[in-house]
């Protein structure tokens, strides 16, 4: 299942900023956090890839240990 989400631009006077805005379940279900650091990847013209610079560690590792 997907998430739809909408691309806004954001125009200033000197210059435009794009935001991709994606939902809560989303970022729950990844465990992000405020302020984390990720990165984007193009991989081609249908598919941008949103790439975490540090993994935190699996939930099923730690519930096993």
């Amino acid at each position: 299942m997907g998430y739809p989400s909408k691309v806004q631009l954001i125009k200033r006077k000197e210059s435009k900023q794009w935001y991709v805005n994606f939902p809560a379940a989303i970022a729950q279900a990844m465990d992000f956090k405020r302020g984390e650091t990720v990165e984007w990847i193009i991989e081609d013209k249908g598919s941008l890839v949103l790439r975490r610079r540090q993994v935190p560690p699996s939930a099923m590792k730690r519930k096993r240990k």
